[in-house]
């Protein structure tokens, strides 16, 4: 179940747990293993997500266990399926800590499984640091022990989308625009601020909804925005119904200015091969890590990949290289605070700027980024960063092409 009452059941019964152990306080001078538990989806919805996820925190443990490990301890991780629900992932790192022992946390996919995993941690004064929970709620209950490790919040994300379209001409903006978004602390947030925006700049509204995240048939949300003919499509998606709209699209040949997916498109293979390569073409996704990003260790990171893999750099999903920075982020603050005892490492975090496969990263007090996220879109079956022209490597293909 994926509703917001569950959600916020499991809010209330991740606080409301006795703090029966506390923190793990293991530093350098042991050769015990270092143990970081981790909660991932390997079934339910969030199952691609969580074994890409899975991919990524596994890289980096080979990494930095090539290096003699971490602080001089060998990195072990715990993982758990948490099959997509809110209820498991309390009950695994409610485990992980008191049961297992484990020495720190690492986040799993998701704002809607961060949100009251989070909280589980807090109570036992764990560091968690995240990749895939950015929504708003995730920071609103005053939490310091988590981090998210993207480039920028997850509310303005599709900011970059609304300034690309509003920098073009006026003669050649998309007149209508049409909305549909999960009910989701992830997707809904960005849907919203984006229509605003579009709005005041007099891109009409010809359609929006807001469809449950337990849905399962997207072909009528699909229909309903091609009916629409609008210019401009904006969906609030997760990668089922990212696939999905795309898939409906194609076979109505419904073919608007511009598609951007808040998630899903970021996938690799997991998107491409579904919709097929030539049925990527145009699409925009907001993003913080592309295969051929030139930041710190991505060369490795993608050779890396596809030596344990397989596959090719544009079959990476972004989710491992978020996974991985998690990693990255986590082993430079255990080197300045030469400890991995948690309370060190939340307040190591929220100081100094961190590099990583995404870029350099620094947190806010809540835990949030700083900076901002950038459009990749898929052209000749990669996906390439596109706005804004300091990232750039090629001009955005507008209007996207008609599907094949």
């Amino acid at each position: 179940m994926r509703s917001r009452s569950a959600l916020w059941a499991a809010v209330v019964l991740a606080l409301g747990i006795s703090a029966c152990a506390g923190s793990s306080s293991s530093a350098g001078g042991t050769n015990k293993p270092l143990v970081v538990g981790i909660s991932v989806s390997l079934n339910g919805d969030f199952s691609g997500d969580g074994k890409a996820l899975e991919q990524g925190y596994q890289l980096w443990a080979d990494d930095v266990n090539g290096k003699g490990g971490l602080l001089g301890r060998k990195v072990q991780l715990k993982f758990v399926d948490d099959s997509s629900s809110t209820q498991q992932v309390v009950t695994n790192y409610t485990d992980l800590i008191t049961r297992d022992k484990v020495d720190l946390t690492f986040g799993p996919f998701s704002s809607l499984l961060t949100i009251p995993s989070s909280a589980i941690a807090s109570r036992y004064g764990y560091a968690f640091p995240e990749p895939a929970g950015g929504g708003p709620d995730v920071f609103s209950h005053g939490l310091k022990n988590v981090f998210f490790v993207q480039p920028a919040p997850v509310v303005s994300n599709l900011v970059s989308y609304t300034k690309w379209l509003l920098s073009l001409p006026a003669a050649e903006r998309p007149q209508g625009a049409a909305y549909a978004t999960e009910d989701d602390p992830f997707t809904q947030p960005q849907v919203d601020k984006a229509r605003s925006l579009l709005e005041a700049a007099g891109i009409k509204t010809v359609y929006t909804k807001v469809y449950p995240a337990e849905t399962t048939d997207y072909t009528p949300l699909a229909l309903a925005v091609a009916h629409s003919g609008a210019d401009a499509v904006v969906l609030g998606t997760q990668l089922p119904d990212a696939i999905a709209f795309v898939q409906t699209f194609q076979q109505q040949r419904f073919n608007p200015k511009s598609i951007v997916e808040t998630t899903g498109p970021d996938q690799g293979a997991d998107f491409s091969d579904k919709v097929g390569k030539a049925g990527t073409e145009g699409i925009i996704v907001p993003a913080g890590w592309w295969p051929s990003a030139k930041t710190q260790q991505n060369d490795h990171f993608v050779k890396a990949f596809i030596a344990r893999y397989g596959g090719d750099a544009a079959s990476i999903s972004a989710d491992a290289a978020e996974a991985y920075s998690v990693g990255q982020v986590v082993e430079e603050a255990a080197d300045r605070a030469n400890s991995v005892a948690n309370a060190k490492l939340i307040q190591t975090l929220h100081s100094g700027t961190y590099q990583t496969i995404q870029g350099p990263m620094a947190f806010d007090q809540s835990g949030q980024p700083n900076g901002s996220s950038f459009l990749v879109q898929w052209q000749g079956g990669q996906t390439v960063p596109v706005y804004p022209a300091s990232v750039a490597v090629a001009k955005p293909e507008y209007p996207k092409p008609n599907w094949q």
